[in-house]
């Protein structure tokens, strides 16, 4: 069998239709039989086509033959004694000369809610000083395929999907390695077909996609996706924030800030929130707390303050808890809501900022061993 059939999940309708009519589907059941296939991919989340039962078996075989449905490989499953998972999934390659590729998906439980950090590419290019995820090369960006096949996989390992026990997997955040709008065609794709009603029928308001601040794709993303916005925002003047997330150089807070205040859903309802992490002695004094109260002004906002989480060779400490309370403090009494987001899965390395697939983990390791040799 062809190694190289093209995959049906990311397809949009139109597309999975023209895929129908490619494996001899008469024109006048594709839009029946595209309707089916979706409801099986997206609703029952079935991976054999012979699971598909209201299908022909002539069918069946003939889509077998053509196309894919399969998940990609699910390399190690880690679970916190948080009851945080992480999984590293390896994606095949797409010609028989290429590598395959390895990303890091991560499904946090809360009382009211289950979210999966989702990872929009492999690797990163923004080299953000205090995150460890950009210490890995950017390798490339993932299909829209690759971006749902995370939202799959965690169905599968949850129980989620139809006659399973519940409904574990609420939310989704393009917060996983990479940066979303860097990616935007595909995530805008993948998060269409999760927003779905007859799918997987996500609402627009449990999903979030955060930028660490591409600004012209910020207006488009309320306009063409209208999902909330995050903003890795971490500093309140431009000379630190060059430091500590590059891109500022070439969207400088200014810019940034007003993409923010013109963003298509934004209002008192839908707040964009702004992620902070606290960093000792270098970003969390009161006067960095009462520039941020002044650079958000006029914007409804919710500001989340993320205590470092630290990782192998960081020249970043975690501000202390009393600080952090005193920043909070600040912010709450000037009127911005903002909570402390607890360290979920440190123990697995899962935490916000940790993610870096094994892969590269382990080449670096190599290398290191190499040399030492």
């Amino acid at each position: 069998m062809s190694e190289t059939r093209n995959n049906l999940i990311g397809l949009d309708r139109d597309e999975l239709r023209e895929s129908l009519a490619l494996a001899g589907v008469p024109e006048n059941q594709q839009s029946m039989r595209c309707s089916q296939l979706w409801n099986w991919l997206y609703v029952r989340g079935v991976s054999d086509f012979s699971e598909m039962l209201n299908l022909s078996k002539d069918l069946r075989a003939e889509l077998e033959k053509h196309f894919s449905i399969q998940r990609p490989e699910v390399v190690t499953e880690q679970i916190s004694k948080d009851g945080t998972r992480k999984w590293l999934l390896r994606f095949g390659s797409d010609t028989p000369d290429s590598q395959s590729v390895e990303i890091e998906t991560v499904f946090i439980p809360e009382p009211d809610r289950g979210t999966l950090c989702v990872s929009s590419q492999v690797g990163c290019s923004l080299t953000c000083t205090f995150c460890h995820t950009g210490t890995q090369k950017m390798v490339r960006n993932l299909t829209a395929s690759e971006i749902l096949a995370q939202v799959l996989i965690a169905r599968d390992f949850l129980g989620d999907h139809p006659g399973q026990e519940g409904k574990s997997l609420t939310n989704i955040v393009m917060m996983g390695m990479g940066e979303p709008l860097f990616n935007f065609d595909n995530v805008k794709k993948a998060l269409l077909i999760a927003l779905d009603e007859n799918g997987m029928a996500f609402s627009r308001r449990r999903i979030t996609l955060s930028t660490s601040g591409v600004v012209p794709e910020i207006f488009r993303t309320g306009e063409e996706i209208g999902v909330g916005l995050a903003i890795s925002l971490h500093a309140t003047t431009d000379e630190l924030r060059d430091v500590l997330v590059p891109i500022n150089r070439k969207y400088p807070l200014e810019k940034l800030l007003e993409a923010c205040r013109v963003y298509p859903t934004v209002s008192n309802t839908r707040r964009i929130t702004f992620e902070y992490v606290m960093l000792d002695g270098v970003n969390d004094s009161i006067a960095d707390a009462r520039r941020l109260v002044q650079c958000l002004s006029g914007i409804p906002a919710k500001i989340n303050l993320i205590p470092f989480n630290p990782w192998p060779g960081s020249n970043y400490e975690c501000s202390s808890k009393k600080q952090i309370d005193r920043f909070a403090n600040y912010l709450n009494d000037h009127g911005y809501v903002s909570p402390i987001r607890r360290p979920r899965g440190q123990d697995i390395m899962a935490a916000c900022g940790q993610l870096k697939s094994e892969s590269e983990r382990a080449k670096r390791q190599s290398s290191l061993i190499q040399l030492k040799e």
